[in-house]
């Protein structure tokens, strides 16, 4: 399933055209597939797999370690699929739209913050690869991938990214990266499109054994105490987005390849 999953992403990705109806014109380096037919069908005991996406997204769905075994093939096809792009669109898209309504006070101090993985930078390359089920996260590849520096944007949170930047918001980066990855990180990000932010988070060894939620709440508000103004937040896990300090509005992106808490 990996390597069928693999190939037809290799080959999407020599496809370019513009997003969908963007002003910005992004190489789709994130690419439609085909589900299988009855790929939606697939279940786990008791519930199929669209359900258990919809528990998992809605945050009622919590501590789990893999995706279902049964699910893996549906995981896979949605991420791949044109219905991932559509429902991050849907998100980015309601993001603007808020932003627009916002008068800033013309200070420098609205801010928005971006987590990374899965929301700025997509590890689907990575995915594709390993497989999205039965345990596809290991540390010592993973990490590996991310050295390599070759995470593409995820189209639709650049083109917020941009939009953002055009209206004076500023961007801050809250990732659990750590701060050993800051080099390859910041070169990845650049070479993805994002070329300027006002600053770039990692996770310092201070939080080891801390969750994700409280290392991101208490970056928050540093931030907070100096002056800035969160004003959006956006990210793939439901701990980019709980906890203190979380912005005025938050913009969940879907993402049940994994949890984090």
């Amino acid at each position: 399933m990996a390597s069928l999953l693999l190939l037809l992403f290799l080959a999407a990705i020599t496809v370019t055209s513009q997003s969908y109806g963007s002003e910005f014109s992004i190489p789709r380096q994130i690419h439609l597939l085909r589900p299988q037919s009855g790929a939606a069908g697939s279940h786990v005991p008791g519930v199929t797999c669209l359900s258990w996406r919809l528990g998992v997204e809605t945050n009622n769905i919590i501590g789990w370690k893999t995706v279902p075994a049964e699910c893996e093939g549906y995981v896979g096809h949605y991420m791949l699929g044109q219905q991932y792009r559509a429902d991050s669109k849907a998100i980015t898209d309601e993001a603007f739209l808020y932003a627009q309504s916002l008068k800033p006070d013309g200070d420098g101090k609205d801010i928005w913050v971006f987590d990374i993985d899965e929301t700025a930078l997509s590890n689907l390359p990575y995915y594709a690869e390993h497989g999205f089920g039965a345990d596809p996260y290991n540390a010592t590849l993973f990490n590996k991938w991310v050295l390599e520096g070759k995470a593409p944007a995820l189209p639709e949170s650049l083109n917020l990214y941009r939009k953002l930047q055009s209206l004076g918001i500023k961007i801050v980066f809250i990732t659990g990266r750590t701060e050993d990855q800051r080099t390859v990180t910041t070169n990845n990000l650049k070479k993805a499109g994002y070329r300027s932010w006002l600053k770039l988070v990692l996770k310092a060894s201070s939080y080891s054994g801390k969750t994700a939620a409280f290392y991101k709440s208490s970056e928050r508000a540093k931030l907070v105490s100096s002056g800035y103004r969160i004003v959006g937040n956006i990210g793939d896990q439901w701990s980019d987005l709980l906890g203190t300090n979380t912005g005025n509005r938050t913009f969940k992106l879907p993402d049940p390849m994994y949890y984090i808490s």
